[in-house]
């Protein structure tokens, strides 16, 4: 089981790593449009379009699963904190198939969004370009499943009280890939 656990740990780190390449791309992208524009007067096509539908949606959805392995999202454990250490795991365990359910249901119905985007080749016209953008909708379903899952796992963490290999911890995760 703790190779599932390490194949998710694969999954969430390839998707950070898409999410840093289009960053990297969206500032390079965006300063060779200024430039372009600024020396030459020769502005990029689509340079709006390419950022807000394929470098945003990637760079925010893409790593969100990062957050939930590494515990980092928002909480607030005012109340929780004061409880038995059963009630904390109850709790938490809940919360962690809330999240799952939660996350796959949009899922599901974002991947439905994303067929029916991709049947219909959607497209943006920017000036005389027409850019496609049906690709950018299968970003957000692959976010949520793979944050679902990781949330899963770690319900099934708490509960069962066992290790399914997928690290927690940024020194974790560091430690894991000066092993490998």
């Amino acid at each position: 089981m703790k190779s599932f656990g390490r194949g998710i740990d694969r999954l969430t780190r390839a998707l950070v790593l898409l999410g840093g390449v289009c960053v990297a791309l969206m500032m390079l992208h965006v300063t060779a449009e200024i430039v372009l524009r600024a020396t030459l007067n020769m502005p990029l096509p689509g340079t709006i379009t390419i950022v807000a539908n394929y470098y945003m949606i990637v760079a925010a959805f893409a790593p969100l699963a990062l957050l939930e392995q590494r515990n980092e999202h928002i909480s607030v454990d005012i109340f929780t904190a004061a409880m038995p250490a059963f009630m904390q795991r109850i709790i938490e365990i809940a919360v962690r198939a809330l999240t799952a359910a939660v996350l796959s249901l949009l899922a599901a119905r974002t991947w439905t969004e994303a067929l029916s985007k991709a049947d219909i080749g959607a497209s943006v016209t920017q000036g005389s370009s027409s850019i496609p953008v049906w690709p950018a909708y299968f970003v957000l379903p692959v976010g949520a499943a793979a944050m679902a899952l990781v949330a899963a796992i770690r319900m099934v963490e708490a509960a069962t009280r066992t290790d399914l290999g997928l690290p927690d911890s940024h020194e974790a995760l560091m430690a894991q890939e000066r092993a490998e």
